[in-house]
């Protein structure tokens, strides 16, 4: 696709991570951020958030037929009545994958990003090539992901707003009756409850 290469915000790096660390430097110069209060937001999502809330999630719908019901009807609710709510995760749609159909989440806008579920979004699904691919093209972006499906599995691609923010339920996988729910939480990778991923085999 053509760019302009006249528009300001070319001044900063092309690389996001780059374009990130720019900007952030500029913030602290100009004294309107505290550099140690970035450093625990970033640690608070990456470590003690990151994607353990969702995969806890995910692991009570599997195990749970009444709170399955009810983040089915009203996830935001569901998960807010769990503890997991705030900024980035006011209006959630929790979006199941079936046999027949597989569920994948893009914001082709931006990047909205369910924060309290998944914690800090991945580079690539901010990136320019993802957030436009994913819609056009999704079994190949699944694909370079790793993820192949059969012929008979459709493809829903949801695009994320600021409106509303989507988690995918991915399938439980097989011989994984009787495990806990700590157990099954162990089983959900981030990219499965985005859509690129599948969860781990037991």
């Amino acid at each position: 696709m053509p760019h302009d290469h006249d528009h300001p915000h070319t001044l900063l790096p092309s690389d996001p991570a780059l374009r990130v660390k720019a900007l952030e430097t500029l913030l602290i110069e100009k004294g309107l951020i505290d550099p140690d209060t970035l450093n625990e937001i970033i640690n608070t999502y990456e470590n003690k958030i990151g994607p353990k809330n969702g995969a806890a999630v995910v692991a009570k719908a599997w195990s749970d037929p009444d709170f399955h019901t009810a983040l089915m009807a009203d996830a935001t609710s569901a998960v807010s009545a769990l503890g997991y709510y705030g900024r980035q995760g006011e209006h959630m749609t929790v979006v199941e994958n079936t046999p027949e159909t597989h569920n994948m989440v893009v914001c082709t806008l931006c990047s909205c990003y369910p924060w309290p579920l998944l914690g800090i979004p991945p580079a690539w699904y901010k990136c320019d090539a993802y957030r436009a691919r994913a819609v056009r093209e999704p079994r190949k972006v699944l694909a370079d992901f790793g993820v192949v499906l059969p012929e008979s599995q459709a493809v829903k691609v949801w695009d994320s707003t600021a409106e509303m923010r989507y988690l995918v339920l991915p399938m439980r996988p097989v011989d994984t009756d009787g495990m806990s729910e700590s157990e099954l939480a162990k089983l959900v990778s981030r990219d499965s409850m985005i859509g690129t991923g599948l969860v781990i085999a037991p």
